[in-house]
């Protein structure tokens, strides 16, 4: 017994460095050690982990236990990015988005159609819409922005911007920014759809084989170190437009990057992750794979305070679930 105890704390150890890496995140980008960004995506892995040894432990009576209880509370924040429970806000909310990527429409556009109209938004952000699919939302006025990402509005769309655009060779990312003026004021809704993995099903699904097995992870590294560099690029021009901007920002879309990575800690710096503030149960959003994968995001400035979040999973419109928040604006 003690051999195995031994064999537990030695793996616990390992577990928590690793842990204290995807922290690691917020300071070492890809460019510089890219393995940290790949820890975050194992995240809800490690961390289910942690906590079964330290229930280990404390079943066990060691002192060891309260470290590791007390260490493990390093992690808090990072787990309420994944799973969170808030409180319900009972106020009348002034805005509604809905954000989804829409794999180009091919779960069906009359189902996103459907779904939007009986949501009643406020504001749409699509990404993956399908340039060639036209979107009829009630009350909604939409603004083509590219092949890839486009946005609705019940209010008057004042200006717009590319910050990112695809040059379909190397880049395939998108984003923009769409100044709308509600209720007298300007708000800036900045639309990302950062570069993509480009994964299918039969790519990371391990089939027993050892040696395609090993091949096939060695193959999935490979795309994924280099995606995050991009990233890392990407997210410039975005935080240009944040920085600079003379109004409040809501910031959303598909990131295509997980909570505590480099993506998640740089890009919305300074805002509000509306599922951290107001959200409930589950962050994941995307369901094509059997593993939790947060990669669609609602932000917003101080200034915009969130009321509601929800992953939608009564629907299948997509790969991905799509997002709703409401919010209140301060005055």
């Amino acid at each position: 017994m003690k051999i195995i105890r031994l064999i537990f704390f030695i793996v616990h150890i390992g577990i928590a460095f690793l842990l204290v890496g995807t922290i690691l995140n917020a300071y070492i980008p890809p460019k510089t050690f890219p393995w940290l960004n790949l820890l975050s995506l194992g995240f809800p892995v490690l961390m289910i982990a942690y906590v079964v040894l330290t229930l280990f432990w404390i079943i066990s009576w060691k002192k060891r236990a309260f470290v590791f209880l007390l260490f493990g509370l390093l992690f808090f924040k990072p787990v309420i990015r994944w799973i969170n429970y808030t409180p319900q806000k009972n106020e009348t909310p002034d805005l509604k988005i809905i954000s989804l990527n829409a794999k180009g429409g091919l779960y069906g556009k009359e189902n996103i159609e459907s779904f939007v109209n009986a949501q009643n938004p406020d504001v749409i952000f699509l990404q993956e819409y399908g340039a060639n699919k036209k979107y009829h939302f009630n009350k909604l006025k939409d603004r083509p922005e590219s092949h890839i990402i486009t946005i609705f509005s019940k209010y008057r769309i004042v200006e717009q911007k590319q910050l990112i655009e695809s040059d379909y060779e190397y880049n395939n990312a998108y984003a923009s920014q769409t100044d709308i003026e509600i209720k007298g004021k300007i708000y800036r809704f900045i639309n990302v759809y950062l570069q993509p993995f480009k994964f299918q099903k039969n790519m990371v699904k391990l089939n027993g084989n050892s040696e395609e097995d090993e091949q096939k992870v060695k193959d999935v590294v490979k795309r994924l170190i280099p995606t995050f560099k991009m990233h890392q690029e990407q997210i410039i021009a975005i935080r240009k437009s944040i920085d600079e901007s003379p109004y409040p920002v809501i910031l959303a879309g598909d990131f295509n990057s997980v909570p505590n990575s480099y993506e998640y800690y740089h890009l919305p710096e300074g805002l509000q992750d509306a599922f951290v503030e107001a959200g409930k149960g589950s962050g994941t959003s995307f369901h094509d794979y059997k593993f939790p994968i947060r990669i669609d995001y609602i932000f917003s400035s101080p200034s915009i305070k969130p009321l509601s979040y929800k992953v939608d999973r009564s629907v299948r419109l997509s790969d991905h679930f799509p997002v709703i928040a409401t919010f209140k604006f301060e005055k």
